[in-house]
């Protein structure tokens, strides 16, 4: 059975190249079994032959350009398809456009942002257009074909740097995520410290009570003691000075 490929750009019928060998040995000897028939075709008139040429360099350029396909059946056959080289109708461009849409639809390919399936369709609309453009002028085509490889170089460069971008985000979360870890641990043992020096600081207060009661205690008792030394002294000096005045007005 042959398999069918679901591309937008247009190929013709698949074609018998060998059997059981290597598909670039097929392929070329696909294009020497085909030289003889050119060679061997009836040159009528010139114009003949300017367009059988024309043709044949039309057709190595759409094998430059997209290459055939090549695949096996489930008998090891090796069969090629080569891009049409048929000119396309206004009809035929009209339906490429409507089975984009069509296949966008079906593929539920997103509108707006990265969406590879969007770019894959695009892709081989885009080939289809170079494929149609260089059937009526190959110089055309080529220089579409240099837009085309500038346009995938680009995009890869900006997808290396995206990829690129999210290593380097990566890199930098993880970096932030041991950060924070060391920074969890340091909050915990700041809190521990904070902790400690609370309760010393509940210590000293207590401390500093306990030391201001004993010193109003003490000073309680001082100023008690002090208060009957002073009367003891009042009253001792009383004393004195009563027996003074006795000894006195016995003298008189």
């Amino acid at each position: 059975m042959i398999p069918t490929y679901t591309t937008l750009v247009k190929y013709d019928n698949p074609r018998l190249a060998t059997k059981n060998v290597d598909s670039k040995d097929a392929f070329h000897q696909q294009g020497q079994n085909r030289l003889p028939d050119l060679c061997t075709k009836p040159q009528t008139t010139h114009i003949s032959t300017i367009d059988d040429t024309s043709h044949e360099a039309t057709v190595e350029v759409l094998n430059s350009i997209l290459p055939p396909i090549k695949f096996k059946d489930e008998n090891n056959t090796l069969w090629m398809m080569a891009a049409s080289s048929v000119p396309a109708t206004r009809l035929e461009v009209i339906n490429l456009q409507t089975e984009l849409d069509n296949r966008l639809l079906q593929r539920q390919a997103r509108e707006t942002g990265i969406c590879p399936v969007r770019r894959e369709l695009y892709s081989q609309c885009f080939d289809e257009i170079i494929r149609q453009v260089t059937i009526n002028c190959a110089e055309r085509g080529l220089l579409l074909v240099r837009m085309r490889d500038e346009l995938r170089m680009t995009i890869a460069a900006y997808q290396t740097l995206y990829e690129s971008s999210i290593a380097f985000g990566m890199r930098k979360a993880l970096q932030a995520d041991q950060g924070k870890a060391d920074l969890e641990k340091q909050i915990v043992d700041l809190e521990s410290d904070k902790r400690d020096l609370e309760r010393q600081v509940n210590e000293l207060k207590v401390r500093i009570d306990q030391s201001e009661k004993k010193a109003i205690e003490q000073r309680s008792v001082d100023e008690k003691k002090h208060a009957e030394e002073i009367q003891f002294l009042k009253k001792t000096t009383q004393q004195l000075k009563m027996q003074l005045e006795g000894i006195v007005a016995a003298k008189k």
